[in-house]
C-alpha cells in the first residue's frame, strides 16, 4: 500500500531524515513512497549529505508532490515560511489520503510556535488530521517495539498538549471513556489482541493515597474504572496504578530482564509528560507517534525539528524509519468513508 512522508518544517531535519531513512529501501521498493514538499530542498539536503558520505536515497528515485519553496530556506534558520510550507506539505498529503491515493501518512516533525506565526492555529498535526476528517474522536497514541526482545511499548495520552495547570480539568469520565473506546479498537483490530491487558495511570502521587494527596482518584477515577470493567468483561482493565511505578514492568519487558511488576498491552496516561518520560526513557529512537481514530494510518518519528542540529548531517533517522514500518504494518486494505466536512485554515 502507498503512502505519503511530509518533509515537516523545511528548515528543520525532516529532509535530512528522509532521505536517510528511506537509503534502508531498495530502489524497487521506493515506488510505495510520495514525498510531499519541495523537490529543491530533497536535492541541496542529498547535495551535502552525500559530500559528507551519508547513505542517502538520490531525490530522483523519489515520487515527490512538488511544493516550491517560497523564501529561501536554510538549515537551523527557522520562519514563519518554513512553518506556513511545512503546513502546505500536511494538507497535501491529507488530500491524497482522504482521495485513497495513498493509505496512510508518515508525518516528518513541525514547530507548532511557526504554525502559530504563520497563522495556523492548531495545537499539533494530529488536531489538523482530526479535523480534515471530520472527527474529534482521535488519540495520540505511541509506539516503540524493543529491538531485543520485540515486545511493544503502547501507551496512550488522555490529554496531550495542553498547559499542566489544565489537566485536572480536561480529564473527565467522557473523555477517558472515548480514548479507552480507541484503545480496545486498535489493540483489538490493529494490534490483533481478542483480550487486551491495559493499565491506568493514577493522577496525584501515590494514586491520591485515598484521598489524603488529591481527590480525583476518589471523586471519579475509580468509579470510572468500575464502569470501563463492567463494560468490557472480556479487556483487564487495571488501575488507578501509582505513576511512579507503573512502568517499572514495561522496562524489564523491554529489556528481557525477570521483573514481579506486571507488563500490560497498553498503558493509559492522563496527561502529555506523564506518559512521555519512560516512552522516551525506554524507547527514544525507535517510538512512534500514531494517530488513532482517523480513518487512514498516520504515523510520526516521536521527536522535534531539531533546529539546533539542522544541516550537521548528525540528525538520527530511526525513530522515522520506524514510523514508516509501523505505517506499512497497521495499513490496512479496507474502505472506510469520510464524512463531509470542511476544515477552515486558521480556527
Amino acid at each position: 500500500m502507498a503512502l505519503a512522508i511530509t518533509l515537516g518544517d523545511p528548515a528543520g531535519i525532516g529532509a535530512e531524515i528522509v532521505l536517510k531513512a528511506l537509503a534502508h529501501f531498495p530502489p524497487e521498493a521506493l515506488g510505495q513512497f510520495f514525498i510531499s514538499g519541495s523537490r529543491s530542498l530533497l536535492e541541496d539536503t542529498y547535495g551535502w549529505l552525500s559530500q559528507r558520505g551519508q547513505a542517502v536515497v538520490h531525490p530522483a528515485l523519489l515520487q515527490v508532490w512538488d511544493h516550491p519553496l517560497i523564501s529561501n530556506v536554510r538549515p537551523g534558520y527557522p520562519s514563519s515560511a518554513t512553518g506556513a510550507m511545512s503546513f502546505a506539505y500536511l494538507e497535501t498529503a491529507i488530500a491524497a489520503a482522504k482521495t485513497g491515493t495513498v493509505a496512510g501518512i508518515v508525518t516528518a516533525p513541525i514547530s507548532k510556535a511557526l504554525w502559530h506565526a504563520a497563522g495556523y492555529d492548531y495545537s499539533g498535526q494530529t488536531e489538523v488530521l482530526a479535523c480534515h476528517t471530520g472527527g474529534s474522536e482521535v488519540g495520540m497514541l505511541f509506539l516503540g517495539r524493543s529491538p531485543q526482545t520485540h515486545w511493544v511499548l503502547t501507551t496512550l495520552l488522555a490529554t496531550t498538549h495542553i498547559p499542566l495547570s489544565q489537566v485536572p480539568h480536561h480529564l473527565t469520565p467522557a473523555l477517558l471513556t472515548q480514548k479507552l473506546e480507541l484503545l480496545v479498537s486498535f489493540l483489538q483490530h490493529h494490534r490483533g489482541l481478542a483480550q487486551p491487558r491495559i493499565a491506568v495511570a493514577g493522577l496525584n502521587p501515590h494514586s491520591g493515597e485515598q484521598g489524603h494527596l488529591g481527590r480525583e482518584e476518589v471523586d471519579w477515577l475509580i468509579p470510572w474504572l468500575t464502569r470501563a470493567q463492567q463494560q468490557y468483561p472480556h479487556v483487564e482493565i487495571v488501575g488507578p496504578v501509582p505513576p511512579d511505578t507503573l512502568w517499572i514492568g514495561a522496562a524489564h519487558a523491554w529489556w528481557g530482564t525477570p521483573s514481579q511488576h506486571p507488563s500490560y498491552d497498553a498503558y493509559l496516561a492522563l496527561y502529555h509528560d506523564q506518559g512521555l518520560i519512560p516512552v522516551k526513557m525506554l524507547a527514544f529512537h525507535d517510538a512512534v507517534n500514531t494517530t488513532i481514530g482517523l480513518p487512514f494510518i498516520r504515523t510520526s518519528p516521536d521527536h522535534g525539528t531539531a533546529f539546533d542540529i539542522a544541516g550537521q548531517g548528525i540528525a538520527d533517522p530511526r525513530s522515522l524509519l520506524a514510523a514508516i514500518h509501523w505505517a506499512q504494518e497497521l495499513t490496512t486494505t479496507g474502505k472506510i468513508g469520510f464524512p463531509a466536512h470542511t476544515c477552515l485554515r486558521g480556527v
